[in-house]
């Protein structure tokens, strides 16, 4: 009771004042875990879509033969006049080999060339997964330190991009290829751009 008489509230109302930033932090918290659990990470959007391929310079895969030829690193003059299929990949990353097979069977189609970038890996590591799943690949670039690989956009591995006759990024699939999204998807982009430089 105050002096007044009357029943002091300012306890009560205190209390209320301490509990609202914790309701505060706990609403923005289920936020965010519904954010998180809602979201496909292979729709992640990309700025590069609709934008020239960068211009990244990467050397070969020292002593990596296909076909008794060496396999050149990237340049980016490689994409001119093809559709391409980039793939960012190492042997360190386990969904890269889940998706190998799948990468080396979808390089069948002549109508397109398959470009792999080496995403910080050691040479003799990356070239026996290679060797244990096939090379896809008719390019090889390492990206040992990662600086290729942030000017892709890539956010980690393993990545696809999907390059246009002019050399302009048309797609990117966050993730491993996979069964699903390869007919779904990477291939509906890949038709696409195979369409749009006939």
């Amino acid at each position: 009771m105050s002096t007044s008489g009357a029943p002091d509230t300012a306890p009560r109302s205190r209390r209320w004042l301490v509990l609202l930033p914790l309701a505060g932090f706990l609403a923005l918290a289920a936020l965010f875990l519904v954010r998180l659990q809602s979201g496909d990470p292979s729709k992640i959007p990309s700025a590069l879509i609709g934008r020239p391929a960068p211009q990244t310079t990467l050397p070969a895969l020292e002593g990596l033969v296909h076909n008794g030829a060496v396999v050149p690193g990237l340049d980016p003059a490689v994409f001119k006049g093809k559709v391409s299929v980039v793939n960012v990949w190492a042997s360190w990353c386990v969904p890269c080999h889940d998706e190998a097979p799948i990468l080396t069977a979808l390089a069948r189609d002549t109508r397109l060339q398959m470009v792999g970038i080496n995403y910080k890996d050691s040479p003799d590591n990356a070239r026996r997964f290679l060797g244990r799943y096939g090379n896809p690949f008719s390019v090889v670039g390492v990206d040992g330190n990662g600086r290729g690989s942030i000017e892709w956009g890539v956010y980690g591995v393993p990545e696809t991009f999907v390059v246009g006759r002019d050399g302009t990024i048309v797609y990117k699939l966050v993730g491993p290829v996979t069964p699903a999204n390869l007919d779904s998807v990477l291939k509906v982009a890949i038709e696409k751009a195979l369409k749009a430089g006939s």
